[in-house]
């Protein structure tokens, strides 16, 4: 008889000990009982241990399906460093399968891309450095050194992952990247059929497939012979996962990059400042195209101002495009009472619930919860509801009225919810059938308008004072992203409706940003990250008072240990969420170890725990 310590997959439980009469390879995929459950769960073989002095179930069934030690062994730090079990840990994985047999089809690609010089210099100094940050400005054409990277490790018989942080930049990417490498590259994304992630993971594993791109996810796919990971837009938020296991994408390809001795290029034009300060960077500030952009402020509280609108109509009256960009969907999108100001509430989330016009309802983004739109205040029962600020739907409606005769379109995920939505809407724009886009954060990636010639920022200020040490790189970024959108080939020229055009104007030129992230990094020494780490704990239950006590009792804990500190507790920003109440606990400490050890001696199941929280 063979006993086996096994990881339940999706479970936060800790490993178990089985029985099989066969022996079984380690990262071997089986199938067990659970107590009396009549379910079958999935578990994956860790390791074999000596009979225990307990009475062990016996495995029900061994799969085809198999982890391999890269998975294990990546798994075990996600486990440890982002604290979760070890199932949770391996559950963001696809498989190998037995069942498929590689075949050595080897085939060669010739891009016929010729860098510049300054180009060339980039790709050999990420190629020396093997993990290494290309700090790139808009238009200086890091795509292409990306694309000669991957054709040389393709053409040495390795694979490729290439991340972004978005589905709405797959379209174009993938058109470049076919271009190159035809049937051998697979875009992976949550929008993907089941069907096509089936035909995905086999050719992976037979070898059709060599270069995967995509979000966050391709990077857990059946890899062989990985040779490269590209970390397109590295900056970018959404690498962090906001749901368990709560790994930062990004992070973890320098873990596996370093750990398994495979070449890792970051890249972006507003870069991190956490990888600028860790990570060795080639500056490749030499741009294509000569563009002229110029930047003008507008103080007004007012949706779109005389100003704004008037160079709107400048624009478009001239046969240009127009990008006007909101940095959220829900952004100010509240319901106020005229008579005694209070919003329409969530009753299940301490939060304003957006206004959705076409659907004649207000829904709350956190929990999903809708309802009419009320005809009077459900406060104070004779005040008329009315919309305070701006919401993208908002200001397409506005835009609709002051310019009836010309296309305006929403880009946000309200509005593109499938891949073909998107590809659609980045056609019609292109082609000049949109006079005006408003979007989300989604417009900020990095799409080529050709013919835009105006970008309006609204509400950057909401950014700029978020509670978050963050707050001025995101703002910052954020609009030298969406400014890069304008002008792209030629004049160009960016709106900004804000109240903090001094702190703005100094650094909106790229060439500034590298001062910019060194003053950010001289505010954030002996504070923040990335010289201290920082976590977050947040309790949550539908009995307030009991879970407040908890998180009490935590903190009490907590505040003994000499090598943490705390930072804040109490309530949470929203207080309530899907009918509970919530607290938390920030913690920092410069010594990673003892700040771990802390967060793993928290077992209660009420907490969820954000290593490296970036709110």
């Amino acid at each position: 008889m063979f006993y086996y310590e096994l990881a339940l997959l999706k479970s936060p439980l800790n490993n178990l000990t089985y029985k099989s009469e066969e022996e079984i390879k380690l990262g071997t995929k089986v199938l067990v009982k659970l107590q009396n459950r009549k379910v079958l769960n999935e578990a994956i073989v860790i390791k074999q241990v000596e009979k225990p002095s307990f009475k062990c179930t016996d495995i029900s069934e061994i799969s085809n399906e198999y982890y391999d030690e890269m998975m294990l062994q990546t798994a075990h730090f996600v486990s440890q460093y982002y604290v979760c079990s070890l199932g949770e840990a391996l559950s963001v994985y696809h498989p190998f399968s037995k069942l498929i047999k590689k075949q050595d089809d080897e085939i060669r690609f010739d891009s016929k891309i010729v860098l510049s010089s300054p180009q060339e210099e980039a790709k050999e100094f990420l190629k020396k450095k093997k993990q290494a940050l290309l700090f790139a400005d808009t238009g200086a054409g890091k795509t292409e050194v990306y694309i000669k990277i991957i054709e040389e490790h393709l053409n040495g018989n390795k694979q490729a992952i290439l991340l972004m942080p978005e589905i709405s930049l797959t379209p174009q990417m993938q058109k470049r990247l076919e271009k190159v490498f035809d049937k051998s590259v697979a875009i992976w994304h949550s929008k993907i059929t089941a069907k096509k992630k089936i035909e995905i993971l086999k050719g992976l594993q037979e070898g059709s497939i060599k270069l995967v791109a995509g979000a966050r996810s391709a990077l857990f796919l059946p890899y062989s012979n990985l040779g490269v990971i590209v970390v397109d837009e590295e900056h970018d938020e959404s690498y962090k996962s906001d749901s368990k296991p709560r790994f930062h994408t990004k992070d973890l390809c320098i873990y596996i990059a370093k750990k398994f001795d495979i070449q890792l290029v970051l890249g972006s034009a507003t870069v991190s400042a956490s990888s600028f300060h860790k990570i060795p960077f080639f500056r490749l500030n030499e741009t294509f195209h000569t563009t002229k952009k110029t930047y003008s402020f507008d103080e007004s509280d007012a949706n779109l101002s005389i100003k704004i609108t008037n160079k709107i109509a400048n624009t478009i009256n001239s046969g240009n495009q127009v990008i006007v960009f909101l940095p959220t969907r829900a952004n100010f999108k509240y319901q106020i009472c005229t008579t005694c100001g209070k919003s329409v509430e969530c009753p299940y989330c301490s939060v304003s619930m957006s206004l959705h016009k076409n659907d004649l309802a207000l829904k709350c983004h956190y929990c999903g919860y809708a309802q009419q739109i009320p005809d009077s205040c459900p406060s104070c029962h004779s005040g008329i509801i009315h919309n305070l600020r701006v919401g993208t739907a908002q200001i397409e409606e506005e835009l609709k009225e002051i310019f009836p005769h010309k296309v305006i379109k929403r880009f946000d995920r309200d509005k593109i919810k499938t891949n073909n939505q998107l590809k659609t809407i980045l056609n019609e724009f292109n082609k000049g059938e949109i006079d005006i886009l408003v979007g989300t954060q989604m417009l900020s990636k990095g799409h080529d308008y050709h013919n835009v010639r105006l970008a309006v920022v609204l509400g950057i200020d909401s950014v700029l004072n978020m509670n978050s040490y963050k707050s001025r790189e995101k703002a910052l970024s954020l609009l030298i992203q969406i400014s890069g959108r304008s002008g792209r080939k030629g004049e160009g020229e960016v709106i900004i409706q804000t109240k903090n055009e001094e702190f703005f104007n100094h650094y909106l030129n790229e060439s500034n940003y590298q001062e910019f992230l060194e003053s950010e990094l001289e505010f954030r020494q002996e504070l923040y990250p990335p010289f201290l780490k920082m976590a977050k704990v947040t309790f949550a239950h539908s009995n307030g008072l009991k879970i407040k006590d908890e998180m009490d009792s935590y903190v009490n804990i907590l505040k003994l240990n000499k090598d943490i500190e705390i930072v804040g507790f109490g309530q949470s920003p929203i207080f309530k969420m899907a009918n509970k109440y919530r607290y938390e606990i920030i913690l920092r400490s410069s010594n990673v170890k003892a700040l771990l050890t802390a967060l793993h001696s928290i077992q209660s199941s009420n907490a969820s725990i954000d290593m490296d929280t970036i709110y």
